[in-house]
């Protein structure tokens, strides 16, 4: 992981088809699994129940594909910056796949690009292509493409 890439708001406008590199590595254990479970109330086996888990498809719990999702603004604050905006707001998600799953006791990280920058009232649009990264797994675990606002 490096230091983020920073954008002003005038850069910011000619920053298309930027690669804004990698983040560190997330820790996804069972315990931030079992509180997603609790906070969103989706407590399906896979996630809390190791024992039953254990002799499932995948050998163990895994993450919700929301959970790794959730990840994103922590990913994106690592590597992507914007020195003189009032405000960056998440608008949304044009395309969202969770082609691998996120076993407990792995890791996650992101590597992004910029998409397009467009103007919008009071600021920019942001559409970021990120690809969320299981350690040691072959397909990604997310792939995401993310709206931000930057608003002035």
């Amino acid at each position: 992981m490096s230091e983020p890439t920073v954008f002003t708001m005038e850069s910011l406008r000619k920053a298309a088809g930027t690669d804004l590199g990698v983040s560190g590595w997330i820790e996804i254990g069972q315990e931030r699994i079992t509180a997603f479970a609790e906070a969103t109330e989706d407590r399906q086996w896979i996630h809390v129940d190791p024992e039953r888990a254990a002799a499932g498809p995948y050998g163990t719990t895994i993450a919700h594909g929301y959970l790794t999702l959730s990840l994103l603004p922590a990913i994106m604050r690592e590597i992507f910056e914007i020195s003189d905006a009032g405000a960056r707001i998440n608008y949304g998600l044009n395309k969202v796949r969770f082609p691998a799953p996120v076993p407990a006791g792995s890791r996650i990280r992101g590597r992004a690009t910029i998409v397009s920058v467009d103007e919008v009232p009071g600021g920019l649009q942001v559409v970021i292509a990120t690809v969320i990264e299981g350690d040691g797994s072959d397909k990604p675990a997310c792939i995401a493409e993310s709206i931000v606002r930057a608003l002035g």
